[in-house]
């Protein structure tokens, strides 16, 4: 099974749009992939789950990434990394059957020019500690209000050549 996980919690964000799309494409080729926002996240998380205990509204959250084999990251650039919350988030999650020895692909976007190059780095640091084995093939995706229409569709045929490169990789890992 797979989860995309859409990084940021910031309502009508491109990061969900981007998240959407890659479940599209996924499912478009016979795979299973659920979709997981952080704006999904009980807005308490932060003082009921981090150390240790685990609060009703969190379960089913928990329980479907324990039950994920691969996630995919989709990681907008917050002020030069990724956003507080996705740390939040996997730090809330039980170590080490959260993530340890699963499978992840990175995907970076943002408003500006380098496509959050710096953040997925970031993110992959964590990965490494996490034993979350990553796809080398890691995509950053700049301009991103550029690359999609308004249905929240990439148009550009550079980008999604790249991207079904990148979701075929990923399904094949």
């Amino acid at each position: 099974m797979i989860t995309i996980i859409a990084s940021t919690n910031r309502p009508a964000s491109s990061t969900l749009k981007l998240a959407k799309y890659y479940q599209k494409q996924m499912l478009n080729k016979g795979a299973e992939a659920s979709l997981l926002s952080m704006a999904e996240l009980p807005p308490n998380f932060i003082q009921t789950d981090m150390f240790g205990s685990r609060s009703a509204a969190f379960e089913p959250i928990q329980q479907l990434i324990t039950r994920t084999q691969k996630f995919l990251f989709v990681i907008p650039e917050y002020n030069g990394s990724f956003p507080g919350i996705l740390k939040a988030f996997i730090d809330a999650c039980t170590f080490p059957d959260s993530f340890y020895d699963k499978k992840a692909a990175l995907v970076g976007l943002s408003s500006g020019t380098y496509g959050n190059v710096r953040g997925v780095d970031h993110f992959a640091g964590i990965c490494s500690y996490l034993h979350l084995h990553v796809l080398p093939l890691r995509l950053h995706i700049p301009g991103i209000r550029k690359e999609m229409n308004a249905d929240g569709d990439l148009f550009e045929e550079k980008t999604i050549k790249f991207v079904d490169e990148q979701v075929d990789k990923f399904l094949k890992f």
